[in-house]
């Protein structure tokens, strides 16, 4: 598909969106004078007036460009559907928001039909219009082609071809090692750098990758200039100083373009609506379990003396350090207690291991610290409180005030975060959870610094769906009590 076609679906498809937004606002209206729920309401009561559809309109518009859901290229649907539901999500709370000063007389069941009826419609829409439906999802394949095919090449088309089955297709690569042969993932080398322009018509490539050693800067500014002339798209994989391990973004300083780094990944609408999960979810529980809570408090304080509550310093968003609640679970002043010089001897591995794969393959100090069973300081009611994570609720606390969120990383010891290295320091770029992706895969089971490749892992391919299934899987963690010492 040329610039112009994909110009033109993308039109067609933000003006679909506004206008099914729109039948679905006036749907919700008939099915709240219809559906026998709530209280009976006359139609003057139910009837919007012109002025919220284009509050609607153009809300949507706003919301469903921010999230990149008409210029980006989604090789999944699932992917494309959630960043389509977390835009009618945030799109809902400002439009509630906007008639809360405004039209303030809206059913509150109305407002809820028009937000199920708009992401059914929606989610039809894109799944017809990208040809998910009746298997058809690569019939418009976008056609990529690496340039280069080093280990750096090679890993990206493997991921590339893993993670995106549908609607992406790997061409081949560019190469002068070894122009015309077979490349060791089964993808051919379909020519030299040299013939890049060449390549690039006759595979009718939509998107070609520089994926060449840094020592090519000069050959890399020669081919992005050779394809000036062609309507294709041109990346680069941020291979230099180890860029894919940051999240990027593309800004402007006084008209000079940059390339942001340390980027956050919950950033506007993203973020607003994860912390108002964070905040409806955290205040429910806390009204819910609050009577199990004070029971809990008084067992704690039967069982051994001291304060039923403590409080130890943790590593959270951007390195800030903050308090963070808990149930005691162990004799006073254990769990609080500075770790001695032979505790941190064990957190550093004596047997070194090389960092993760993208990163400098010199040897690096790994921070092992592993939880062990039969802990001899913990308290019996405490190893019934770390049995079924229940020493963990007054987290929710911290949750409410912003420090923590329900799911993220894992909150960090500071003298274990002494132990980092830098790759490490990356799980930083969000607020550490109550639970996380290293939690409801074994817990204390796993060593140390295979719970921080967890965190980097979920804040890479963070979404809210994500969250929800993170929670959810959560659950029977927590029941079986797996990896909780």
């Amino acid at each position: 598909m040329n610039v112009p076609q994909r110009t033109n679906r993308m039109l067609l498809t933000a003006v679909l969106d506004i206008g099914l937004t729109l039948i679905a606002l006036y749907l919700a209206t008939e099915v709240r004078l219809v559906l026998p729920l709530g209280k009976d309401l006359a139609g003057q009561y139910v009837h919007l007036s012109w002025q919220v559809y284009v509050f609607a309109g153009v809300i949507w518009l706003f919301m469903l460009a921010q999230l990149n859901l008409y210029m980006r290229r989604w090789a999944r649907f699932r992917d494309e559907w959630g960043a389509l539901t977390v835009g009618v999500l945030a799109a809902l709370l400002i439009l509630a928001g906007a008639l809360y000063f405004t039209f303030r007389q809206v059913s509150r069941l109305q407002f809820v039909y028009f937000g199920l009826l708009d992401l059914v419609l929606l989610t039809l829409a894109h799944a017809v219009m990208d040809g998910w439906l009746g298997g058809n999802g690569n019939r418009d394949a976008w056609r990529v082609l690496i340039a280069g095919a080093s280990a750096s090449g090679r890993s990206l088309a493997a991921r590339l071809c893993g993670q995106s089955p549908n609607g992406l297709q790997v061409v081949g690569f560019l190469d002068d090692a070894n122009p015309h042969s077979s490349a060791p993932d089964d993808l051919p080398v379909v020519g030299s750098l040299d013939q890049v322009t060449e390549v690039v018509r006759r595979e009718r490539i939509s998107e070609v990758v520089l994926a060449l050693p840094r020592e090519a800067y000069e050959r890399m500014l020669a081919i992005i200039m050779e394809l000036e002339q062609l309507p294709v798209q041109v990346s680069l994989v941020p291979d230099v100083l180890d860029l894919a391990w940051f999240m990027t973004r593309v800004d402007e300083l006084n008209g000079v373009p940059l390339l942001r780094l340390r980027e956050s990944p919950l950033n506007g609408p993203v973020r607003a609506v994860k912390r108002l999960m964070d905040i409806v979810v955290s205040l429910i529980l806390l009204v819910v379990m609050s009577p199990a809570m004070l029971a809990v408090a008084i067992l704690v304080r039967l069982d051994s003396p001291g304060s039923a509550l403590i409080r130890q310093k943790r590593i959270g968003e951007n390195g800030v350090s903050f308090d963070m609640l808990k149930f005691r679970t162990m004799v006073v002043g254990a769990e609080t207690a500075a770790p001695d010089e032979e505790k941190i001897g064990s957190a550093v591995s004596a047997g070194f291991a090389p960092a993760p794969s993208g990163h400098d393959n010199s040897v690096k100090r790994q921070v092992v610290f592993e939880k062990r069973p039969g802990d001899p300081r913990v308290t019996r009611v405490g190893r019934m409180l770390r049995h079924y994570s229940v020493d963990e609720l007054p987290q929710l606390v911290n949750v409410l005030k912003g420090e923590m969120s329900l799911v993220g990383p894992r909150p960090e010891l500071p003298w274990l975060v002494d132990c980092y290295d830098n790759w490490q320091r990356h799980r930083f770029a969000v607020p550490p959870g109550m639970t996380g992706w290293w939690q409801i895969h074994g817990r204390s089971d796993r060593p140390m610094h295979l719970n921080v490749e967890d965190d980097l892992y979920y804040i890479r391919n963070y979404s809210l769906w994500l969250d929800i299934g993170i929670l959810l899987r959560t659950i029977p963690v927590v029941v079986s009590g797996r990896g909780a010492y």
